[in-house]
């Protein structure tokens, strides 16, 4: 083997460019020449398939900054239609004519789906990545426990996840966590952290919104930032228990702090913010604010009378407020953790490629003797009985439904993440970058100007 692709699918995270610098890096000592595909799969898809040579006479380009969030390859959610026979054909006979012997596919649970029909032609393998932490398994046997209903909408079924059959081991779970996962938590944490002091100055009721369309890792993990409590999508929201419970903290302290995941639900299992179908092909749900229509159930729940009694507020209207993290969870610096273990995760997969792997994901595991370590697993594991990947679900034990926060299982899950995710160079790049003089003066120089320079086209 000589050369080998990677490319960068779905959304963006601030750990990618790490996880293509641990690649770069490996395929350098493995002598291995890396070509980077420009847009993902659309790259593809593309006649020309654009693409940057990342390694030339096996040494990193300047440009591939592993403390720099997002890609420099940049990336899409398009994916390859697996029925489309004629265009995997022309596929795989662009990646020949390029000299690609092997393709690292960088991305989540929708990029393991959809990288699908090219395992079949040429061996390719997946480098997770997702700031929702949702690609693994809480144990092995997890994808059995999936059921699907026959519904009237399209594609014409449902799946269900049934109850657990077995208590969780954190030593067994399958791919710990994901790169981009630790810097999302820092960001949404130090959000609530910050909303605090607003609402605490004038008594109100602060409801942050974070990332997380099925998992709740996010919302979990910003138990950090010390909100009062936590919602996550996997826990059918109990509204009855929730104003109880704010008015227990708000009698007391006179402010409350909800953290809840994008993707909470009600009593039946409805998303409470809007959906709507977004272009991504692999059929993922867009959501809207669920931070306004839970502001609106407990505006109605608690009522004026409650805030004008105690003369904190004119109206619950007036009273509660929320605020969105938004997409400031996905980009950035990536916290030394982050940094790290992408490289990490990169190397291990050009490892797999050259070791003649196919269909298969790197992995991140724990255990308390050696701490993290990383692993290839077969992506068969990860499919159900009908081939389809879902994302992991934060397992019942990681949380408390009563008390609406973190359990002691939660928390003695996120500490081997968090205990030293934050290094002391990023504190320091802190120090030095932020209010560096030279930033009012100087105009921002984007990296895909100098990456411009490098592109190269198959009909070049």
């Amino acid at each position: 083997m000589r050369r080998i692709g990677i490319l960068t699918a779905g959304g963006d995270t601030p750990a990618l460019n790490a996880s293509i610098h641990g690649a770069a890096v490996r395929a350098n000592q493995l002598n291995l020449e890396l070509y980077g595909l420009i847009k993902g799969f659309n790259s593809l898809l593309n006649p020309r398939t654009p693409y940057v040579h990342l390694n030339p006479l096996f040494s990193v380009i300047p440009e591939l900054d592993p403390t720099k969030g997002g890609t420099i390859l940049g990336g899409s959610r398009d994916y390859i239609d697996p029925e489309d026979k004629d265009t995997v054909n022309l596929i795989i006979d662009r990646l020949h004519r390029l000299g690609i012997e092997g393709l690292i596919c960088i991305g989540g649970d929708g990029t393991l789906n959809g990288l699908q029909p090219l395992c079949e032609r040429i061996p390719t393998v997946l480098c997770p990545k997702t700031i929702d932490n949702d690609l693994g398994l809480n144990y092995r046997n997890e994808v059995d426990q999936w059921a699907r209903e026959p519904c009237d909408e399209a594609p014409g079924y449902n799946y269900r996840h049934t109850a657990p059959h077995c208590e969780l081991d954190l030593e067994h779970m399958v791919n710990y966590a994901t790169p981009g996962y630790a810097t999302a938590v820092f960001v949404s944490a130090s959000g609530v952290d910050r909303v605090r002091t607003t609402a605490e100055s004038h008594r109100r009721i602060a409801i942050v919104e974070v990332m997380g369309r099925h998992a709740g890792y996010i919302a979990l993990g910003s138990a950090y930032g010390q909100p009062d409590l936590v919602l996550i999508p996997e826990c059918p929201l109990n509204l009855e228990r929730l104003v109880e419970r704010v008015k227990e903290i708000y009698d007391v302290q006179k402010n409350v702090v909800i953290v809840c995941g994008e993707g909470i639900v009600d009593e039946s299992g409805a998303e409470l913010g809007a959906a709507q179908r977004s272009t991504d092909p692999a059929g993922n749900i867009m959501l809207s604010g669920a931070s306004e229509a839970l502001r609106e159930r407990l505006i109605e729940a608690i009522g004026d009378d409650y805030f004008r009694t105690a003369r904190r507020a004119n109206a619950a209207r007036e009273a509660i407020f929320t605020r969105k993290i938004g997409h400031t969870q996905r980009g950035g610096r990536p916290l030394a953790f982050d940094r790290f273990y992408a490289a990490q995760l990169g190397g291990k997969a050009v490892e797999m490629i050259f070791e003649g792997q196919n269909d298969a994901v790197s992995i991140l595991q724990w255990n308390k003797q050696s701490g993290f370590h990383v692993d290839s697993l077969n992506g068969h594991a990860l499919r159900d009985r009908w081939g389809h990947i879902h994302a992991r679900r934060v397992h019942p034990s990681f949380y408390d439904a009563h008390m609406m926060k973190p359990s002691r299982t939660g928390v003695e899950y996120l500490l081997p993440i968090f205990t030293d995710a934050i290094g002391p160079d990023d504190c320091e790049h802190t120090r030095q970058t932020l209010f560096d003089a030279g930033n009012l003066y100087r105009p921002y120089h984007s990296v895909n100007t100098d990456i411009n320079k490098r592109i190269r086209c198959l009909e070049d």
